[in-house]
C-alpha cells in the first residue's frame, strides 16, 4: 500500500483514551513542563548524617567515576 493512503496510527494520548473511555491527560490537568507551579521545600537538615557502611557502597560503585573527577589518591 502507498504510503500516501495509509492511515496514520492513532497518538498515545488517543490510544489512552480508546482504552479508558475518557480523555488524557484530565481535562484541566495542568502541564507537567509548567515549572512556574511548582513548589520546592528543603526540611532536610544543615547535617545530613552517612554511615561508614554507605560511604562503602558509594566508592565500590562510583570508584572510577570519583577517580575521573577528583584523580586518584597517591
Amino acid at each position: 500500500m502507498p504510503r500516501s493512503s495509509r492511515v496514520p496510527a492513532p497518538v498515545i494520548s488517543q490510544q489512552l483514551e480508546a482504552l479508558l473511555g475518557y480523555p488524557w491527560p484530565l481535562p484541566g490537568r495542568p502541564p507537567k513542563h509548567d515549572l512556574s507551579t511548582w513548589t520546592v521545600t528543603d526540611d532536610w537538615p544543615d547535617l545530613v548524617p552517612v554511615t561508614e557502611a554507605e560511604v562503602d557502597v558509594f566508592e565500590r560503585w562510583f570508584a572510577d567515576l570519583f577517580d575521573e573527577l577528583f584523580g586518584t589518591a597517591p
